[in-house]
């Protein structure tokens, strides 16, 4: 449903209902469920997609195994923490997992993890201005880097479009890039948080060498040569 929103934001429910051959009620009920998880926005007579395209493509990609490592992420965090997290569909998904921490900062430029801090009223979160990022559900650009230069935390929760030994982590946009890289420098701790599909894959642009983080949070598709290859250079990996 979610695909055929995106390719046609003005289908309606009648035109969804043919294409899926289901009852008109049914696509109803779907779309009001789509809606209170806030993936669309409810319309007259069908909904358009809440989230650029390529933002939909992501979550629909290892959406389990990206659950599972922000699951992980989640676990690392103590109440009192102060945290940063980058924008992303992994990444997004970790305040959704500490419901019950209490008194928790996050520092972040993700616009795509409001609706689960909402729900929770022990984060207390910093939402960082810049360029709006409509394909990355972020705020990028020189005024997000000035602003994450203010602060100081115990752990930042990175995220990433390509790792491997060779090319580090990498983006495949330039500003998201530099965000992620001045996030880093402003932490004790960095955590990449990256299913292992993007495993070997490197990004137009260069983030940091992966020596720069401590742990690498992944799911357990990860093959065990190349857990080896990356623990042999000092760095903790953490399968889900």
């Amino acid at each position: 449903m979610l695909r055929i929103l995106a390719e046609d934001a003005g289908a309606t429910v009648s035109e969804i209902s043919d294409r899926l051959n289901v009852s008109t009620v049914t696509i109803r009920s779907d779309l009001e469920g789509l809606s209170e998880s806030g993936y669309i926005i409810r319309t007259r007579g069908g909904a358009i997609p809440a989230f650029h395209p390529s933002i939909l493509d992501r979550q629909k990609t290892m959406g389990q195994e990206k659950a599972r490592i922000a699951k992980a992420a989640a676990s690392m965090v103590a109440d009192g923490d102060k945290v940063m997290i980058v924008a992303g569909t992994t990444t997004a998904l970790i305040p959704r997992f500490l419901l019950g921490r209490r008194d928790v900062h996050i520092v972040t430029n993700s616009t795509l993890l409001l609706p689960y801090v909402r729900i929770n009223p022990s984060l207390h979160v910093t939402l960082v201005g810049g360029q709006f990022l409509a394909s990355g559900e972020a705020t990028v650009g020189p005024m997000a880097i000035r602003e994450l230069e203010q602060f100081h935390v115990r752990m930042a929760f990175l995220g990433t479009d390509g790792f491997n030994l060779e090319s580090g982590f990498t983006s495949h946009q330039v500003d998201v890039a530099e965000v992620v890289k001045h996030m880093a420098q402003q932490t004790d701790e960095s955590i990449l948080c990256a299913d292992s599909s993007k495993y070997g894959k490197a990004g137009f642009a260069h983030i940091l060498p992966l020596t720069e983080v401590s742990s690498i949070i992944t799911d357990d598709k990860l093959g065990g040569r190349e857990k080896a290859e990356l623990e042999a250079q000092g760095i903790t990996v953490i399968c889900v």
